[in-house]
């Protein structure tokens, strides 16, 4: 079975999101040994937590081009943080709208894109047995 249009384009998206978030942390050891920070050991645990989310993510972009659910699962759980992010740069006391909105067009993408991923799949689950002789279809 082919892996649909939608699951490869949002796996080039969540792959894009993986690279972005490696380079945050690229930016947090920067900001490490430009001695920017307050805590060596904090700045070194959320490095490493953010190093740990681009593989995670990374793993989502994999699994979803390859047309396994788990991928399109925690793709889905990731746009949703992403958003939450994105709502919280653009609002609050420091708030900055540019950079909200910047965060959230392509994880609004995304998600559209894993959800018609999703509807795509299950029709297809669902049309399989009718391909292999059973005229009744999946039981209910």
């Amino acid at each position: 079975m082919r892996t649909p249009i939608a699951a490869r384009l949002a796996a080039v998206l969540l792959g894009l999101e993986a690279v972005a978030i490696a380079g945050l942390v690229m930016w947090q050891f920067v900001a490490l040994a430009a001695g920017d920070i307050d805590s060596p050991t904090s700045a070194v645990a959320l490095a490493v937590m953010t190093a740990l989310g681009a593989a995670a993510v990374a793993a989502f972009a994999v699994a979803t081009w390859r047309g396994v659910s788990w991928g399109r699962s925690g793709g889905i759980v990731t746009q949703a943080l992403i958003l939450a992010v994105a709502l919280g740069a653009a609002t609050g006391a420091y708030a900055h709208p540019v950079t909200g909105i910047l965060l959230a067009i392509p994880a609004v993408v995304a998600l559209v894109l894993l959800f018609a991923a999703v509807k795509r799949a299950g029709a297809d689950r669902r049309a399989a047995p009718a391909e292999h002789g059973d005229v009744d279809g999946p039981p209910a």
